[in-house]
């Protein structure tokens, strides 16, 4: 069976319906995934004149009344649970929470490698006076919310961390950029 070629720009159909279908695309492919969908995924799916952001402006639009938006995440885009739902949600679960519990340890180290980064395990010292714990750093690490980052250019070249693209969906936030104002010791 000869596959058929994919028609992006639809220049056959009038504007309004070439739009509507360019909407359509863009929110089954982020209906379809569990993850952050990068822009250039989306692009490729509509019309090079299409611009992605008015185009989710209007799903959004379509979708005021629904329980869900589509949201900036992490230099992407994904289907999110409006917050105001949150309750019903946890409640629908029987009280069980699938969120990330953290330490207050463990989100004060988060807190400082995703305001300083990239952070060596000396920086983290200098700041909080003492060593941190490589379990803490291992435990961030396999919830996927810091990563090995660049070498320090401190003697010995140690490894540093940085946050992840899960820790951005896990914060809701589209970029670091996006952190709240905060005032720390400099490491």
């Amino acid at each position: 069976m000869e596959e058929e070629e994919f028609d992006r720009e639809l220049a056959g159909l009038p504007e309004d319906v070439r739009w509507q279908e360019w909407m359509a695309r863009v929110e089954a492919v982020l209906f379809a995934s569990d993850t952050v969908v990068a822009e250039k995924s989306l692009m490729a799916v509509i019309g090079q004149g299409a611009k992605l952001d008015r185009l989710i402006t209007d799903i959004n639009a379509d979708l005021i009344r629904r329980p869900y938006e589509v949201v900036a995440v992490a230099g992407g885009y994904m289907m999110r649970t409006r917050k105001k739902f949150a309750p019903v949600i946890h409640k629908a679960r029987h009280g069980e929470d699938k969120g990330v519990r953290l330490s207050e340890s463990e989100l004060l180290v988060l807190a400082t490698i995703a305001y300083q980064q990239p952070v060596s395990r000396a920086d983290l010292r200098d700041v909080f006076g003492k060593d941190v714990n490589r379990d803490l750093l291992s435990r961030l690490q396999y919830r996927k919310l810091i990563a090995n980052g660049p070498r320090s250019p401190r003697p010995g070249a140690p490894h540093t961390f940085v946050t992840t693209p899960e820790f951005l969906r896990t914060f809701d936030l589209e970029s670091l950029r996006d952190l709240p104002e905060m005032d720390f010791p400099q490491a």
